[in-house]
């Protein structure tokens, strides 16, 4: 029946699918309204009214598609239903829908296509049956989810009641919401359900006076529930106030007499869960039983639906006092004058917390309550709670596969009472309200602690109770226990001590022969005189011998119940021998024992307490350190779960297991850790069946657990489309799939090429990108299933990948036009579908290359025609065409008339082979010897090289050290002097205070005074900037000290600061916009731009100082150490471990690693300490030893040697005598002029062998020589790796003379890369993080500013706002710091690392770039060394600018409140006075532009005239000293 019931769906035209065996429906539309009578189910979407049996098997559908007709006014219009076949101008939405079973019909009420109200009474078992229809609203009129409608009955006398359809429809601030059509509707309705009532079947009026009665309201009301008990109505509401504060209202109403007395008997009450208001109500449910009313609510406690709880309240009416004084809701056309504030209900308790709860479903099961909660993300949670509000654990009884949330109503199957019914999206779902079957034996089914289950003793399984046959069952009692059998230990003042045993049941019927058995291995147990008989649920054994052994005693009980027998193995102790100091874990061995705990410790079960709680108070008795969690990386998986999780923090290092312990989780899952560090460590996150949010913590070896972090779980990744579906068999194509979670994805494999992982080179929620592998070693391969692989599961995709030849390009023709070149390239038609962005093509003239940018592509006559433009060249004579698609470069050649002199030539080149052939015939064999094994030779050294490289690569460790020490940040004034004066050191010192002028506030002399109060005028500052700013010998170094010098003047003042700089950025945009806006701020041009840079390195200070400030640092330690690794060129500085290809030593020789045992002598008697051991290279000079030796000391004891480098020298000890070492000696190679610096491979020191160290005060005196790069001609005189341009004797030096290529060693540049990336990106992530979701104040506060601007000049390019954004913060102040970490710390900073640092500030900014670049095997180096992290940080990037934007704004009372305080920070370090008379400088030279500057702008003369006084006191001198 049932298939024959899906195929008719089809037939008729069914939008839905069948899915009986997932015991649900699909619909092709979402859902609007649904509803549930014990007739059926009632389901309506946008276009369809479905029927449905309680199995969800579908009875009837009715299309809500017809035609309107009638006059021009829509009142007059009349909607008449017509077939799916027939042509249709209108629909019915259905808003309302309510069966009416006693009256056997169901409502049906919504809107038209007009915007009229419409409704239909259809028959309640077909629904294709009209029985009445009537153009009027009923409820409201637009779907909406916050408002509701249900039957009340009324009771006109003792006897006789009448039925109405109650609605509360959504109310905005703005008024009711109104449809083309009168309506008497209001906020709360009444209205007729039958055509025997006194108005009619939808009327309004009352039975008396004709009058309407309405409850009307003021503000943003969004109604939620309704339900009927007994006379009383109950309401519940969210009530915005005034203030923008939610207020959850439940209102009383008593359905007694008529419409009119009914609403307006209307009494309110608040529901508060917390102490102030904002918490808002998001679903439901009543709970069964009788008085007290009890009411269960799934709360969001901040508004929102992430933090949400299950709150139970009584809501018993109290219906006493004042009715109809509501200030929210009143029977009265306008609110009245005098009205009375609601009574305050608090929660009885909350139930569970769990983020994004939806929707909940209370009933009563024996005397439990279970509660039925949907979630967000598409899962259905029963929770079981006991008459004093113990709560069991919670399960999951369903989840869809992707996030489809629960709609806030989840209702019980009327007919068995064993299933709910859940809608979703688009889903209709039947969820058995119990899974008992799958526990298989009576301690499963028990400790499942579920209320509908009971083990059935006549079938031996677990079942719903009345599927048992007879009455002898068993289940969970009416109270939450932990165990089903417990025991305790009691000892009486006459020393007799007594076992008793109880089950914690329920049984069907009492248990005749219930009996227990004790018995122990020893003797008997149990005392034969006058036992206590056993009597349900608990039995007593008085014990024969009055006292336990010192280990205690194993005891078996048998308990047998009907046809039930239980067996529990006990471990009886001796409670007063538990004992020691006391404990948590003490506390609970004796709880555990049967005994109980008092403040002296452990004591027998009567003398003390049983509840293991008061455990939990106590200490564990061990001493830790806590530790801390400070983040696990990633923190967001699929319930897949991840593998190598990382999880940072403090004190990590005694921490054994991390726990993760999720809402739906009775026992947390633990999972072993690795890779501890302290501050690190490694674990997998486990996988779980449920969604959501879970806590962790890491435990300990006494089993407590610390930290509170969480990870989310959200579904597994999906995959359903793949674009494009194909690829060439060459592979690397760019393949997109597309689907839900993609950002889990960890790896992408083909079926055919299961060994050939392929990682993601972008990810986001619904894309991911891979580049496809080869299939050349399976050419008949066609078709290729794509998995992704997701921690240790592999899922497939719905589509396929096809493989196809590689596109074949046959020929190119270049043709002029204007300046351009434009060529079009010809390629046999395919099934690949190649587009435009897939080619990259460049054009060979005279070995040189011109990109070719492809525009278009045509296909005619089974050619595919692209066409690329060469811009800036004129000359279309290209040779060739270099073109690249995935991995492969074709080179097309050009055909002209010179093919025939090729021929020609080619007739004569034999003649010539032959010729040369016989001249060299004689000596072909002595030379071809001597080239092989030239060829071999030179093969076998790159051979070597390129192994090495790879084996480099493949085996570094990330062993770089984050212990660095104290980090040497330098203060404020010093950082912010170097932003300020880069280039000018005497500005720089002179506008710093020292130590002492730090403490006192230092007063200005008069004419300084006078200054100071002119700048502080505004219009008199910006006259000045533009005055200034338009002369032409007023040049850009002078506008950067002019802009540095009034923040140090204006420093104290940051507020006025901020205000001068918005005016002049706004003249800046003018300026601007009428040319290229996008240029706006990318250079330092101007005043106002330098002036930026400087404010935002003052504000920005403290997040660079507390978040960024640790990672920079690390960042370049981490460089530091990993350049010092490999060899160093002691002269050029050039490293074989860098970034940056112009800093590549890939001349270096091959070196070994060595260990040294360094001794430091001690006094002057030749003692010495222990040995240190240091790691050390064979090509290393003595300088760099030396600088290792102090290097890997401080490393080691955490402070630097107490001599420095140039008072040190070492001696290396061969034979038992030390032989100093030095940079240059008798026995060092010179060659031609240049002499090469002795290294210890020179001094032939060995692996382990023994250095000392000696210093000027231990052994004087020292070597006279000092450091050789004091020489002024350092450079030209000595070389060390790299040899200098002399010719020389190849012989004596084979192996320096082998043949070195570049390209071999530039794996290096990715061996570094790797090694310090995660520094880098951590760096960059705390760049652009946003603690506690928050942008630093003055980020938010100019972002915003710059859009204020970008809305008043009418920019709608987003581009631009992106960029004038990105060259604000990122280009004008991020890379400023890091390319320079000497602003921030106390440290020099090498050319070489500059250089390393360069590369990694321009990954930094191209994370920033809207262009997307097309890197090619022509790229520079420093740009593909990041090509693929790229795009992760430009998702991350537009996430951090899409954050701020939706960041609530600042205003501007709390950034000038910022502001201050900044300057507050900071008073009195910069020397105000010293800038004031620099300013004036400027001043004085462009004193008489300024002056005309301030008539053109209409200046006060009262503003002339303290100019003009400041200037004669400067130039008097006599107020104001240029000392």
């Amino acid at each position: 029946m049932i298939p024959l019931l899906c195929l008719l769906s089809v037939l008729w035209g069914e939008q839905g699918r069948c899915l009986q065996h997932h015991g649900g429906f699909i619909f092709g539309e979402d859902i609007r309204q649904f509803a549930v009578a014990t007739s059926g189910v009632y389901v309506a979407t946008d276009t369809k009214l479905y029927q449905m049996s309680h199995d969800l098997t579908l009875v009837s559908s009715l299309t809500q598609r017809g035609i309107l007709k009638g006059a021009d006014d829509p009142g007059d219009e009349r909607f008449y239903r017509v077939s799916e076949a027939v042509r249709w101008n209108a629909t019915f939405s259905v808003n309302t829908l309510l069966p009416f079973v006693k009256n056997n019909s169901v409502f049906s009420c919504g809107m038209t296509d007009n915007q009229c109200g419409y409704c239909e009474v259809l028959d309640l078992h077909n629904i294709s049956k009209l029985l009445y229809r009537e153009h009027i609203q009923v409820g409201p009129l637009r779907n909406s989810s916050g408002s509701v409608g249900f039957l009340v009955d009324v009771k006109k006398n003792p006897t006789q009641s009448e039925t109405y359809i109650l609605t509360a429809i959504q109310q905005r601030k703005d008024g009711p919401e109104r449809g083309r059509c009168i309506s008497s509707s209001q906020t709360i309705n009444l209205q007729d359900a039958d055509h025997n009532q006194n108005g009619g079947i939808f009327s309004w009026t009352d039975t008396s006076a004709q009058v309407t009665p309405v409850i009307r309201s003021t503000g943003d009301v969004e109604f939620v529930d309704g339900f009927q008990i007994s006379s009383v109505i109950f309401l519940l509401s969210n009530v915005r106030s005034e203030a923008n504060s939610n207020r959850v209202r439940l209102l009383w109403f008593d359905g007694i007499k008529r419409k009119t007395e009914t609403l307006k008997s209307v009494k309110g009450v608040i529901l508060s869960v917390s102490d102030g208001e904002g918490s808002r109500l998001l679903a439901s449910s009543v709970i069964p039983g009788e008085q007290p009313v009890l009411w269960s609510g799934v709360f969001s406690a901040d508004g929102g639906e992430i933090n949400t709880e299950l709150v139970v309240f009584d809501i018993s009416p109290d219906m006493s006092g004042q009715t109809d004084k509501d200030p929210d809701f009143y029977t009265s056309k306008d609110k009245p004058e005098v009205t009375v504030t609601p009574k305050t209900l608090k929660p009885e308790v909350v139930l569970f917390r769990q983020n994004y709860m939806t929707s909940v479903l209370a009933v009563r099961q024996k005397a439990w309550m279970v509660f039925f909660i949907g979630t967000a993300d598409g899962q259905l949670i029963k929770l079981a709670v006991d008459r004093n509000f113990h709560t069991a654990c919670p399960t999951l009884l369903y989840s869809v596969d992707d996030d489809r949330k629960v709609f806030p109503r989840i209702l019980l199957d009327p007919v068995d009472q064993k299933h709910v019914i859940v809608p979703f999206r688009n889903q209709m779902q039947r969820v058995a309200v119990a899974k008992c079957s799958t526990y298989k034996n009576i301690h499963e089914c028990w400790s499942a602690q579920d209320p509908h289950c009971v083990w059935c003793a006549s079938n031996t399984s677990c079942t719903f109770e009345d599927d048992c046959k007879d009455s002898d069952w068993l289940s969970i009692p009416d109270d939450s226990q932990q165990k089903m059998v417990s025991h305790k230990v009691v000892k009486d003042s006459s020393g007799q001590i007594a076992l008793t045993v109880q089950t914690h049941l329920t049984v069907g019927q009492n248990p005749s022969n219930f009996a227990c058995q004790f018995s122990a291995t020893s003797s008997e147990l149990c005392s034969r005189n006058n036992p206590p008989p056993p009597q349900f649920p608990q039995c007593t054994c008085i014990l024969s011998n009055g006292t336990l052994p010192a280990d205690g005693l194993s005891v078996t009980v048998k308990i047998r119940l009907g046809m039930t027998p239980l067996s529990e193995q006990l471990k009886v102790t001796n409670c007063s021998g538990i004992s020691g100091p006391p404990s948590s874990v003490l506390c609970q061995q004796c709880i555990k024992a049967g005994c109980g705990w008092s403040k002296s410790g452990c004591s027998w079960a009567n003398k003390g307490v049983g509840n293991d709680s008061i455990c939990r108070k106590m200490d564990s008795g061990r001493n830790f350190s806590r530790p801390e969690i400070s983040s696990i990386t990633p923190s967001v998986v699929s319930f897949y779960g991840r593998n190598h999780a990382m999880l940072s923090g403090r004190n990590l290092r005694e921490v054994t297991r991390v726990r993760i312990q999720g809402d739906l989780d009775c026992s947390p899952q633990e999972s072993p850790v690795w890779n501890n560090t302290g501050m690190n460590l490694t674990f997998h996150i486990p996988s779980t069946d449920s969604k959501g949010v879970v806590k962790v913590c890491v435990v300990l070896p006494d089993g407590s657990c610390h930290g509170n972090t969480t990870i989310t779980y959200r579904s597994s990744p999906a995959c359903t489309n793949i674009a494009p579906n194909s690829s060439w068999i060459s592979g690397k194509r760019k393949i997109t799939l597309m689907g839900s979670h993609l950002e889990f994805v960890e790896e992408v494999v083909h079926s055919h090429a299961l060994q050939e992982v392929r990682l993601p080179t972008n990810s986001s929620y619904q894309k991911l990108t891979y580049d496809s592998p080869a299939a050349t070693n399976n050419p008949g391969i066609s078709r290729s299933t794509v998995f992704l692989k997701v921690a240790n599961q592999t899922l497939a995709c719905s589509t396929k990948i096809i493989y196809y030849p590689d596109p074949e390009f046959t020929k190119f023709k270049p043709t002029r036009t204007g300046d351009d070149v434009q060529i079009i390239i010809q390629k046999k038609a395919d099934e690949l579908e190649m587009t435009e962005e897939e080619l990259s093509v460049w054009g060979v003239q005279d070995g040189n290359k011109y990109p070719c940018n492809v525009k278009i592509k045509d296909t005619s006559d089974g050619t595919d025609f692209f066409t690329c433009e060469i811009t800036g060249t004129s000359n279309d004579k290209f040779q060739q065409l270099l073109i690249k698609y995935g991995d492969q470069t074709v080179m097309l050649k050009a055909t002209s008339s010179l093919l025939y002199f090729l021929l020609l030539a080619l007739l004569v080149i034999p003649c010539i082979i032959v010729v040369v052939v016989i001249i060299y015939r004689s000596q072909r064999r002595k030379l071809t010897a001597k080239m092989n094994k030239i060829m071999n030779d030179l093969e076998l050294d790159i051979r070597n090289d390129i192994r090495q490289g790879f084996v480099d690569l493949q085996t570094e460790k990330a062993d770089l050290m984050e212990n660095v020490g104290a980090i040497p940040f330098l203060d404020y004034k010093h950082f912010a002097s170097r932003i300020f004066f880069p280039e000018n050191e005497s500005l720089m010192t002179s506008c710093i205070r020292d130590i002492g002028q730090d403490v006192v506030k230092v007063q200005l002399d008069e004419c300084c005074q006078d200054l100071s109060s002119l700048i502080q005028d505004q219009l008199f500052l910006t006259s000045m900037v533009h005055a200034l700013e338009e002369q032409k010998s007023f040049t850009i170094k002078d506008k950067c000290s002019l802009a540095s010098l009034l923040t140090v003047a204006l420093h104290s003042n940051l507020s006025y600061l901020t205000e001068v700089m918005e005016v002049l950025l706004k003249d800046l945009m003018q300026q601007k916009s009428n040319a290229q806006p996008k240029l706006l701020l990318r250079r330092t041009e101007s005043i106002v731009e330098k002036l930026l840079t400087n404010w935002m390195s003052i504000c920005l200070y403290g997040f660079l100082r507390e978040t960024v400030g640790q990672h920079l640092f690390l960042m370049v330690s981490a460089l530091t150490q990993q350049i010092t690794k490999g060899p160093v060129d002691c002269v050029t500085e050039k490293a074989l471990y860098t970034l940056s290809e112009d800093w590549l030593l890939w001349q270096a020789q091959d070196f070994s690693t060595l260990k040294l045992k360094v001794q430091f002598a001690v006094g002057s008697d030749g003692g010495v300490s222990n040995p240190l051991e240091v790691n050390a290279l064979s090509c290393d000079t003595v300088e760099q030893v030396k600088e290792k030796i102090l290097s890997t000391f401080k490393a080691k004891f955490g402070f630097p040697f107490s001599t420095a480098l140039g008072d040190v020298s070492i001696q290396y000890e061969r034979d038992g005598s030390f032989i100093p070492l030095e940079e240059v000696d008798s026995s060092s190679e010179v060659i031609g002029e240049v002499t090469m610096l002795n290294t210890l491979k020179h001094y032939k020191v060995n692996d382990g062998a023994t250095i000392k160290m000696l210093t000027r005060k231990s052994q004087p005196p020292l070597s006279p020589q000092g450091s050789l790069k004091d020489d002024e001609n350092f450079s030209g005189k000595y070389f060390h790796l790299i040899d200098p341009d002399v010719v020389e004797d190849q012989t004596k030096n084979p192996e320096r003379k082998k043949l070195k290529l570049k390209e071999v060693h530039l794996t290096k540049l990715l061996s570094t890369k790797v090694a310090v990336h995660s520094f880098v990106e951590i760096l960059f992530k705390s760049i652009w993080g946003m603690p506690q979701n928050k942008a630093p104040h003055a980020v938010k506060y100019f972002f915003d500013f710059l859009d204020t601007q970008a809305d008043s000049m009418k920019i709608t390019d987003p581009d631009v706002l992106h960029i004038w954004k990105t060259n604000s913060l990122p280009l004008r102040f991020w890379v400023n710091i890091l390319k320079n970490p000497q602003f921030v710390f106390d440290m020099e900073k090498t050319p070489h690392l500059d250089g390393c640092l360069s590369v990694i500030a321009q990954a930094f900014m191209d994370s920033f770039s809207l262009s997307e670049t097309q890197l090619g095997k022509h790229a520079p180096t420093n740009k593909l060394l990041y090509a693929k992290d790229i795009p992760q940080f430009k998702l991350e990037v537009k996430a951090y600018y899409k954050q701020i934007r939706e960041q609530s704004p600042m205003t501007g009372t709390e950034f000038k409140a910022f502001l201050q305080e900044e300057s507050k920070k900071h008073e009195n370090e910069f020397n105000e006075a010293a800038a004031l008379r620099e300013l004036y400088k400027f001043i004085q030279r462009y004193f008489t532009e300024i002056r005309e500057k301030l008539d053109q702008n209409g200046a006060p003369a009262e503003l002339t005239e303290q100019l003009q006084h400041v200037k004669d006191s400067f130039d008097g001198l006599k107020s104001c000293s240029w000392n």
